[in-house]
This record gives structure tokens, sequence and C-alpha cells, in this order.
């Protein structure tokens, strides 16, 4: 049946619609049905809602995310049909209950999730079959090979492609250092970054305070032909599509699967031809992964690196809490700008770990002799060459180069030490949460301020840390959080 397209400015954060009750029940449909939307030789799998008025018996009301994903335009007319289950549901609950998946089934799964064919709760169901059953690696390939199919590609000419990535779960940017550093030596770093799925902040969650993230390829090309590099957010590039819907719900149920971790992680890599890649993985009692989980990581990373031809190195850090001193978007970012700026000072802890991982690329591709990427790296970033670089890059992202201007939540509430001693240890798991307790990543500039980072000394009446938000109920929750759980360990 065709309908008549009608806009009510709405977005429902997904693709929705919404049809007249009579027109629904003349079409046999019932709220929450899922349907086809066919537009010339677009095909778009969705979710129905009914209403009585407001949208009348020929019209169909069009969320905002679906008048971009099929390019309509007010009065225009749209094929409605029922939509049947799709075949990828019954793939799911096989890998649920423990069956590996072929090449032929996940490559379903991941066209269904790219098409819309599986509501969220389905999505989180293969979400948690997968983190539940594990996955092999031949399972791994086959998701890695499904993502990056189911994507637009990055063609860039040049041999010197590299990238970076971390697994996460530790506050502290390393990112815009290492773009910036890399970048200034001639490097190609197309750097397409995450938001936040279990911390505080991805690099794009940080990014997005002064810069814009969200590009077309055509002008990302243009981005990282004057600059070298970007840094923007994969999700609207529609490299990996399938990766982004994943992540999106992996947010939401707080769980970050490996297999999913792998394949995302080497889909975005391949979708922008990196040929140089390294992986940061951060272990740690209150990382994401222990040391043990840490090297078979490793080794995974390692097997699809020779298997996709591809030059990789992974890093392994000991962490007992995070990098920075900052925790949420612009607190974080802030630490950033800190150490890229020669007139100021930032945390040394960041500025030693985004010095050596910009090192071990300088190296890997060739543009420094093996044993002198350290002290490249820390010529390039003294020089003040790397600043200039990444004021450049947000330029070019159309943002602000008034960094001064960056200012954490006006709400806050200073902690102190209840004794003199050496913080041994501060707790990730907790940290981050008494930062998204706080507002982060939505609130950007939430979070809280830690004055002494694992290692270092500090006396009794000391500031130990500030909690930052954007509400003062928020505010209240988070330091309650933080008095009882006590995340910081000193002795």
């Amino acid at each position: 049946m065709k309908l008549k397209v009608k806009f009510l400015k709405w977005s429902a954060g997904v693709p929705v619609v919404m049809l007249n009750e009579k027109t629904a029940e003349k079409l046999g449909i019932h709220s929450k049905d899922r349907v086809f939307i066919k537009f010339d030789s677009k095909k778009f799998s969705t979710i129905i809602d009914t209403i009585k008025e407001i949208v009348k018996e020929d019209e169909i009301a069009i969320s905002s995310e679906l008048k971009t994903i099929l390019d309509l335009k007010s009065d225009e007319n749209v094929e409605l049909s029922l939509a049947t289950t799709p075949k990828s549901l019954a793939y799911i609950k096989e890998k649920l209950s423990g069956k590996h998946l072929s090449e032929e089934e996940i490559n379903d799964i991941i066209k269904d999730i790219v098409n819309n064919s599986l509501s969220e709760a389905e999505i989180a169901l293969f979400i948690s079959a997968m983190y539940q059953q594990g996955t092999s690696m031949q399972e791994t390939i086959y998701l890695t090979k499904a993502i990056l199919k189911t994507g637009n590609i990055l063609k860039l000419n040049g041999k010197s492609i590299v990238d970076k990535h971390s697994i996460g779960g530790i506050a502290g940017r390393t990112t815009p250092i290492i773009v910036s550093i890399c970048a200034s030596e001639g490097l190609t770093m197309p750097k397409t970054s995450s938001r936040a799925i279990t911390s505080p902040a991805g690099t794009a969650d940080a990014i997005e305070t002064i810069a814009k993230i969200d590009f077309s390829i055509s002008e990302l090309k243009k981005i990282i032909r004057k600059t070298n590099a970007c840094i923007v957010w994969g999700g609207e590039l529609g490299l990996a599509p399938a990766d982004s819907k994943i992540i999106q719900i992996e947010t939401m149920i707080n769980i970050d699967s490996q297999a999913q971790l792998l394949a995302s992680i080497m889909a975005k890599k391949l979708s922008v031809g990196s040929k140089y890649i390294l992986i940061h993985i951060p272990y740690g009692k209150t990382a994401k992964v222990n040391k043990e989980e840490a090297l078979k990581l490793k080794k995974k990373f390692e097997y699809l690196g020779k298997y996709f031809k591809r030059k990789l190195k992974v890093i392994l850090t000991e962490t007992k809490g995070p990098f920075g001193n900052g925790v949420g978007p612009v607190l974080e970012l802030i630490d950033v700008i800190n150490i890229l700026d020669p007139k100021k000072t930032g945390p040394k802890k960041l500025e030693k770990i985004s010095l050596f991982l910009s090192s071990v690329l300088l190296e890997m591709s060739g543009k420094v002799k093996k044993g002198e990427g350290l002290k490249a790296a820390r010529g390039i970033l003294e020089s003040g060459q790397a600043f200039e670089k990444f004021r450049e890059i947000i330029k070019a992202q159309k943002g602000s180069l008034n960094f001064n201007k960056l200012k954490p939540a006006k709400y806050k509430k200073d902690i102190f030490s209840g004794k003199s001693g050496k913080v041994i240890e501060i707790d990730n798991k907790k940290i981050n949460n008494l930062a998204r307790i706080a507002g982060c990543p939505v609130d950007k500039f939430s979070g809280v301020y830690i004055y002494k980072l694992a290692g270092e000394k500090i006396h009794k009446k000391d500031k130990l840390l500030t909690v930052y938000s954007e509400s003062k109920s928020r505010l209240k929750e988070a330091v309650d959080f933080c008095k009882k759980e006590k995340p910081i360990l000193i002795k």
C-alpha cells in the first residue's frame, strides 16, 4: 500500500514510523509490528506505532532518522508492507544455545542489523549470545568480514596509513596526542573513533566538545588531504554501520563482548585502509582485562593481523588507575590540550604513554629508525609541532580554537583525603561509574578530576578529587556513590 510521507519534526532515537489506527487495521498491522518501507530502489525495515489523530488515513509519519536513511521529502509516497520474521533470528537463538555459526549465518545476521530487520531487543540477544557462549576465531573472522562488507570503504592514496586503537576502559585520551604527533611527521592517520561504551568518554565524545565529528566520505577525504589526519566519529560515515548499531546496544546493556571488540576494531581499521595497526591493551585488577586475558587477546589480534595481511603490533600496559587527571569528555580533553600546548603542563603519565605509543607507530611505519621513535615523538611534542597540527585538524573539522574557554560543569563538590600516604590504586570501574553517575558521557562537561594518580603522595585534607555535574541531583548521587564506594585506595 502506498502512503504519503508526513514529517512531525520528531526524533525517536531509532528509525520508526506512525500510522493512523484505521490504516493499520486495514493492512492488518498492529502496534510494534515490523514493516518494510520501500522508496525508489531503497527498502528498509522498521517498527510501527499506531495513533488515532495527527496522522491521516492516507499518511505515514516518519521519524527524522528514517527520513535521513531513505532521503525522503514531504508529500512523497512510500510503499508499506508487513515484514516477516527474519531467519537470522533463528541463527541468534542457535548461537545462544552454543552452536558455532557459519559465514553465511553471520552474514545474514549482520545484513539484517544494517537493514534494521532486527529490533534492539534482538540485537541485544545476539550480543548476549556472543558474550555468554564466546566465539571461535573463525567466527570472529566471519564477523569482521561481514561488518566490513556491509559498510563503505575509505580509499586513500599513500602507503603510510597508520592507525591505533585501545580496547578502552581506562580514562585518559591518548589518541588526539598520538594523531597530532604522527600526522606532524607526515604519516596519514584517518582516526575514526568510537563513543563511550562502558567508560565515561570515548575519543569522539571528547573531540565533540570543540569540533564537528560527523562528516561524509568526501568531506573526510578533504580534511585528510589538508591535515594528514582526522579525529572523527565513525558512525556517520557508514564505514561499519553494523558495528555502530551493535555498539549503541552494547552501551545500553553495558556489555562489551570480546568477539565484537575484535571484529569491530579490525573492521574499522581495514575500512580506512590502514597498513600499520597499533593495538593498545591496558590491563589490571580493575581494567577491562587482567594480564592473562590481555595476553590471550594479544594473540587473537596478532592472528587477525596475519590473516588480513596487515602489519599489526599489540602493546600491553599494566595500569592501576586512569592515565590522566580528567575523567569525562571535556576534562579528558583539557588534559590533552595541557600536554600538547608547550606553554602548559599536563599529566605526566598520560604524556608518557602517548609518547611511547606514538614512537611505536613512527618506527613500525619506517618513518624513523628503530630505537629513535621516542626521541622523534618527544621532539615533535616539545617543539609545538604536534599542538599546531592538532589546531589544524580541529579547524578543518569546523571546530573552535579557543581552548581556554573549555570549562567543566558548573555544579561541583570537592572530596578531601582523610589521611596522608600514597595513592596505591584507583579503581577504574568505580571511577568510571562515578563519572557516569555524574552525567557522562551524555553531559560532556560533567565528570571527575583526580588530583593524585596511582603512585603519588598525598597529605591529609588535600583535595582527592572534584566531582562535576550539570545537575544538582546527579551531583548528590555521584558524591554519595564516591563516599560509599571509595574508588581511591591510599596507604
